[in-house]
């Protein structure tokens, strides 16, 4: 037993189990999107970091090329996935209940029924969470996390395993920096502390200020 927070070994053990069934499986899915020259962008952030407006943005902005489909995960309802529906894009809801974040056999399930297209972008919108979904590879191509000026710039430092799996950072919501304490300089100073070498994209989801910067950054990882 661990005198400093109770847990046991065997709690410890389970857990890198648990990872080491799930890193396996994000092998395979990496492997199956590979073989298809699929994308796969796994878009991570706290609640109400504006995910969905941005992916939203994002399916017009691209405009049908490449072609896109969303990997919708929540813990309940499909709000998220209707609205991605209503842009013409194909969106499979995901569901977790009291769990916190996707893992590789969901996104496994995901993929087998979105079935995509060679060439293709597959986003998935990871739950809203900046602890648990760091810890869980889906077998994704790269790792966004967004984030915006209304959370602060201090975190990165408060969460820097998600900040340090980051191949991009997304920094939204700029349109309200004049009206808020937020400098974007200390965010990126701290950023680098745990990640030096993720790029940071400015942007509006809501202006669209920005997205077209994003959108070119997709289209070279393509």
């Amino acid at each position: 037993m661990c005198g400093t927070c109770g847990c046991s070994g065997v709690t410890v053990e389970l857990e890198q189990r648990v990872l080491a069934r799930n890193d396996d499986l994000a092998q395979r899915n990496r492997a199956w999107l590979a073989e298809r020259e699929v994308l796969a962008v796994n878009l991570m952030s706290s609640p109400g970091a504006g995910k969905t407006t941005l992916l939203e943005r994002t399916i017009r902005g691209l405009g049908g090329e490449p072609v896109v489909s969303v990997v919708e995960g929540d813990q309940e309802t499909a709000i998220d996935a209707e609205r991605i529906r209503a842009t013409g894009c194909r969106a499979v809801q995901v569901n977790t209940g009291a769990g916190c974040h996707l893992d590789a056999s969901m996104f496994a399930r995901a993929l087998s029924e979105l079935d995509p297209p060679a060439r293709s972008v597959v986003f998935v919108e990871n739950v809203g969470n900046l602890v648990c979904p760091a810890l869980f590879d889906l077998g994704e191509s790269y790792r966004v996390v967004i984030t915006s000026v209304t959370e602060g710039a201090d975190k990165p430092l408060k969460y820097p395993h998600m900040f340090g799996t980051a191949d991009l950072v997304v920094l939204n919501k700029v349109d309200l920096a004049p009206h808020l304490d937020f400098a974007v300089d200390t965010f990126v100073g701290h950023l680098r502390q745990v990640n030096q070498r993720a790029e940071v994209v400015p942007l509006s989801a809501t202006t669209g200020a920005g997205v077209g910067a994003w959108c070119g950054r997709l289209r070279d990882w393509v």
